[in-house]
């Protein structure tokens, strides 16, 4: 078990949001083992506070002071706590151990207090033109454990926001990973039923390698059944907003969004940002991705592509708005679309030769105008379940029943 109390910040970084009043510093001591508060605090519940102490038994009333201390001595069934605050750890937080299906470990915010986690202290923030981050230290938080459950967490300015490797039957709610030096939330290698819902992801970028990696959400390099994408807002990061590049196995993706993605917001020199939507694979590896009731708006280049995955995708009532690329590219898989929408895009759809599609704006043909062209509702607070607020927003005028709804 991994023991590693780092240190937080007391202070909030600029722009937050909510503080903790009347809290004092104290030294955080080094730990070579659990004490018997501290399994005594294990049993239910730990709390975390900027005010703590991790020499504290980690109650509601003497919290510790770092999340990596609750982690370590977190049980299956055990829920962490964490109250409101920044905290500024100088190395990642590893969530290495694991729950069970009937026990998971949660790592939640308290009572919907805002946490921030903030991994400029970090190495790699940002690691240098060409460089390499090692594998342990890709994350503010890097999760190798198995039947988590991380909900209400802001994860900001880390080498990667959330970098997952190996992990399965995890459950990731509510999160918002922004202005990360990679990507805001990662997962590869062997990784299977993953549920990432009602994620924000926003701002990231990768000067190390001029914008090229750097996505709203990456789920790449590896292979795992059963991986599920809800309720996702992608937006103004360097590279795309979503990107299954070399993933081999079906995701589903629904009720989603990317925007404004791949513009070079941050002036990195020689820029390489590729700028889609929504990016299904990559590099000839074939997986059959489902994307549902998604939107692709205003990126820097396309709205959704196979990106020569050559798996069978199925596309359906997705909708794709003035994209300069392509909206709807699948010109290298054998692909099914189905009763989508694309307007005022470069080129509004690439089937190819073996692609298919049906119900679709361009086998209706006409001319196709929208409810409302304002996304301010869908791109705003979100309801109080974490969900995306309904709106009109890109619904056709004449009440089609193609593209997405919200």
């Amino acid at each position: 078990m991994r023991l590693n109390p780092a240190t937080a910040c007391v202070s909030l970084a600029a722009g937050t949001l909510l503080a903790l009043s009347g809290t004092t510093a104290h030294a955080a001591p080094t730990h070579a083992a659990p004490t018997h508060d501290d399994a005594a605090a294990t049993a239910t519940a730990l709390y975390v506070a900027t005010n703590g102490n991790d020499g504290n038994p980690g109650t509601l009333a003497a919290p510790l002071r770092t999340i990596q201390r609750a982690v370590d001595l977190a049980e299956p069934g055990t829920v962490i706590e964490v109250r409101g605050g920044t905290y500024a750890p100088s190395t990642n937080i590893q969530l290495l151990e694991n729950g069970t299906s009937s026990q998971p470990i949660t790592l939640r915010n308290h009572n919907g207090e805002r946490v921030i986690i903030d991994g400029e202290n970090m190495p790699y923030t940002p690691g240098a033109v060409g460089s390499t981050i090692p594998r342990t230290e890709r994350g503010a938080i890097h999760i190798e454990g198995d039947h988590w459950r991380l909900s209400g967490l802001e994860i900001i300015h880390g080498p990667y926001g959330v970098f997952g490797l190996d992990a399965n039957n995890n459950v990731f709610d509510r999160l918002v990973t922004r202005d990360n030096y990679e990507s805001g939330f990662h997962l590869q290698g062997a990784s299977s039923n993953n549920q990432i819902i009602n994620l924000d992801s926003h701002g990231n970028r990768d000067p190390r390698k001029n914008g090229e990696s750097a996505d709203g959400l990456a789920i790449k390099e590896g292979s795992g059944s059963g991986n599920v994408v809800r309720g996702a807002r992608l937006w103004n990061n360097s590279d795309d907003g979503l990107d299954y590049w070399m993933f081999q196995s079906p995701i589903l993706t629904e009720s989603s969004l990317a925007w404004g993605n791949g513009f070079n917001r941050w002036n990195l020199p020689d820029y390489t940002g590729d700028g889609n939507g929504f990016k299904l694979g990559g590099n000839g590896v074939a997986a059959n991705h489902t994307v549902r009731n998604s939107i692709a708006w205003d990126n820097a280049v396309g709205g959704f592509i196979d990106n020569n995955n050559p798996g069978r995708h199925r596309i359906e009532n997705s909708t794709a708005w003035r994209n300069p690329g392509a909206g709807f590219n699948f010109s290298r898989s054998t692909s099914t679309l189905v009763n989508n929408l694309a307007v005022a895009n470069g080129n509004n759809v690439s089937l190819g030769s073996t692609s298919t599609g049906s119900g679709n704006s361009w086998n209706t043909g006409g001319s196709w105008s929208f409810v409302s062209t304002d996304p301010g509702t869908i791109t705003g607070p979100r309801a109080a379940d974490g969900s995306i607020p309904s709106s009109t927003f890109l619904r056709p005028s004449n009440g089609a029943s193609v593209g997405a709804r919200f």
